[in-house]
């Protein structure tokens, strides 16, 4: 526990920090302003809405970024088009007085609460300051690194949101103290006290000034990514490094190893240690193998280790035989380590699959990446850490579309999403279902005889058919429940498509596509008894 307070402390005293910050010169303007007027207790609204909402939308907006892989240069510009639209508001007396309507709307519940509650009391603040957090927060996107760095350590989420709290607190605290001696200069001074007005459009026009200088790369922001860019990707720095490297904690526990005899970090000091967790019927996972392979056969000579956490989704995957298959397959051939009671995978405070964490030659770790992409940051990055100051050419990407795809879809009861027949579910049984009129997009059904249980769903029946309605150009499924070969029919739109033959517990494309399609699949079984997990899909 001690390590954890540390943390905390660290965090609050990151949070004092953001004072000297560039990012924190739009928000001082708006704080201050909203201290010449208004009652004693309205400054303390503020500060504690922007506690609150900034915890609460940092932590909610770090999810939504890697679930969905948002682009957070965007989410910084829609922050600086709402900050200029602020500093606007504050230059113009007919805009402020509609905004202060604006959020005493928003403080109607605290109205209740307090009967002597005006616009510009307690409430009001705490809307107002609510506000500024959310505004602010995609704005101090870099700054927040090294916290985030802190919460992947932990082993909890509620710890992971005391040392963001901790960190908001600190960060409130020199607007607080602002807050309050100016209020306390102006009670003294007329001339704010008469100039109010003047005032508040004058701090207007430093924020709009603020934001202009920002946008234009003054201070310290989100770096552009590289690959969006077509920015020179260069191998003598760190690229996206963390801001404070932490010793990585121990592989325990593994259940089994793979190529190679029980590993402990302690001794691989003096190599580049990239570890990567993965589960083989993830498909995210299965399409960075190509690169982690490459890597470990091109660098392995000159000192990079790369271990391979396999941390099972499904309960197929912790036997030793399917992931030696696997391994096989797609030929790794660097370290595996079956961790089967997750526990590496909780030392770590992982949350992905694929998640990688890069380790220098003192077992610190110093960048992470979650999910597809950034090859070329990440073998630059293990080039520099190896002393290798010639860059490796520009690993071509495809270029970032907003493209949506059918997300994964489980068929199991625990995470079932989407299921359209018109039967009820009869848990852990078998039943009869049959498919609705029409499927919306995303949406599957089933026809014949099913067991639908926790994690899959399983035919009870030849001839036992699946229908989903989806959008991509790839999908692919989990599926098992045999080890003689077996073929499943397949048809698009009603159209007959290859077979797919399944043998054991696996990831297996069913359809490949030229394009991005919206199509109807459906299946038939051949044999009762095989299970389907989940569908999975890809696009351009």
């Amino acid at each position: 526990m001690q390590l954890d307070f540390i943390n905390i402390g660290l965090a609050f005293i990151e949070g004092l920090a953001l004072i000297a910050s560039p990012c924190i010169l739009p928000i001082l303007p708006i704080v201050l302003a909203s201290s010449l007027e208004g009652s004693r207790t309205r400054p303390y609204g503020v500060v504690l809405g922007f506690v609150f909402s900034f915890a609460l939308f940092t932590l909610g907006s770090r999810q939504l970024v890697l679930l969905f892989g948002l682009d957070l240069n965007l989410i910084r510009n829609i922050s600086f088009a709402v900050l200029m639209l602020l500093a606007i508001i504050m230059m113009s007396s007919c805009l402020t007085e509609r905004f202060n309507k604006f959020t005493q709307g928003l403080a109607n519940i605290g109205y209740k609460l307090n009967s002597h509650e005006t616009q510009t009391g307690f409430f009001s603040g705490l809307a107002f300051g609510g506000l500024i957090g959310l505004i602010w927060t995609p704005c101090a996107g870099p700054i927040l690194a090294a916290v985030i760095v802190q919460t992947i350590l932990q082993q909890s989420s509620f710890l992971s949101l005391l040392i963001i709290l901790a960190f908001a607190i600190g960060a409130a605290l020199p607007m607080l103290i602002i807050i309050l001696f100016s209020r306390q200069i102006a009670n003294k001074t007329k001339f704010l006290e008469k100039n109010a007005i003047a005032m508040r459009k004058i701090l207007g026009l430093i924020i709009f000034i603020a934001v202009l200088l920002m946008i234009n790369g003054v201070g310290i922001f989100l770096p552009a990514n590289p690959e969006k860019t077509n920015a020179q990707i260069t191998s003598n720095q760190l690229i996206n490094g963390l801001n404070f490297p932490y010793v990585a904690p121990e592989i325990t526990d593994i259940t089994a190893w793979i190529n190679s005899p029980p590993l402990q970090l302690a001794q691989l000091t003096g190599k580049v240690i990239l570890i990567d967790f993965w589960a083989y019927s993830c498909i995210n996972c299965v399409r960075t193998l190509p690169y982690l392979t490459n890597w470990y056969n091109k660098y392995k000579g000159q000192g990079l280790v790369i271990i391979g956490i396999h941390s099972p989704e499904f309960d197929f995957e912790k036997e030793l035989a399917n992931v030696q298959k696997s391994v096989q397959q797609h030929k790794i051939n660097y370290p595996v380590g079956l961790d089967n009671n997750f526990t590496t995978w909780r030392n770590f405070s992982n949350h992905y699959w694929p998640a990688h964490y890069l380790l220098d030659k003192n077992g610190k770790v110093v960048y992470t990446h979650f999910g597809e992409g950034d090859y070329a940051i990440t073998e630059n990055n293990i080039r520099f850490l190896l002393g290798l100051n010639q860059p490796v050419d520009n690993i071509q990407q495809p270029v970032a579309r907003f493209v949506y795809i059918t997300p994964e879809t489980y068929l199991g009861y625990s995470r079932i999403g989407e299921f359209f027949s018109p039967e009820e579910i009869s848990r852990n049984k078998p039943a009869n279902y049959t498919y609705p009129p029409d499927l919306s997009v995303n949406a599957w059904a089933l026809s014949g005889s099913w067991q639908i249980n926790a994690e899959q769903i399983i035919s009870q029946q030849a001839k036992a058919r699946i229908k989903l309605h989806f959008n991509a150009q790839q999908v692919y499924a989990v599926i098992g429940g045999t080890t003689q070969p077996t073929n499943i029919q397949v048809w698009l739109d009603g159209v007959p498509q290859p077979a797919v033959s399944i043998s054991g517990h696996n990831l297996y494309k069913l359809l490949d596509l030229p394009n991005l399609s919206n199509g109807v699949l459906e299946l038939e079984t051949a044999v009762p008894g095989l299970e389907f997990y989940t569908f999975t899909f890809g696009g351009e």
